[in-house]
């Protein structure tokens, strides 16, 4: 006994399939051979082109991007290795690396031990990156007061 559904339900038709206007007319059996016209080659219907999509909302930056850069920039202005500071901090090379590029999200540990060796504490490095992250989204949120939301910007006339 078997589950699988009939053949036929696993057919993907590479053609759309003809209604009977499209379909020459059939020869009867027995009947003189007609000659008909060459079958039409398929054309595909014409696009109409897509919608412009809207424009996407600004994303927030990542929690772990803002701590990776602010960890690098710490790093690079004492003029240290990165291998200098996992040593230090006892992390391994390649994890600081990706901790400093955003791709792992580091446990408190992790960035206590990594503020500690570049002389920061934990709370100074979560300062720091909240000091970025006030600074991006302030300056997206000057931009957004920027644009004009009406075309008379904000003069209104009444009779």
């Amino acid at each position: 006994m078997t589950d699988r559904a009939p053949d036929h339900d696993h057919v993907i038709p590479l053609r759309p399939r003809t209604t009977r206007r499209d379909r020459p007319p059939r020869e009867q059996p027995g009947s003189p051979r007609t000659a008909t016209a060459p079958p039409r080659p398929f054309s595909a219907p014409a696009a109409t082109p897509p919608a412009p999509a809207p424009a996407p909302a600004p994303k927030e930056p990542l929690w772990r991007d803002l701590v990776g850069e602010v960890l690098r920039r710490e790093r690079q202005e004492q003029e240290r290795t990165l291998k200098d500071v996992a040593d230090a901090a006892r992390i391994s090379l390649p994890y600081l690396s990706e901790v400093e590029r955003g791709r792992k999200e580091a446990s408190s540990e992790v960035l206590a031990a990594a503020a500690q060796a570049l002389g920061l504490s934990l709370g100074d490095l979560l300062a720091r990156a909240q000091g970025e992250l006030v600074r991006i989204t302030s300056r997206r949120t000057a931009r957004d007061r920027a644009v004009p939301r009406s075309p008379h910007d904000g003069l209104c006339l009444a009779a």
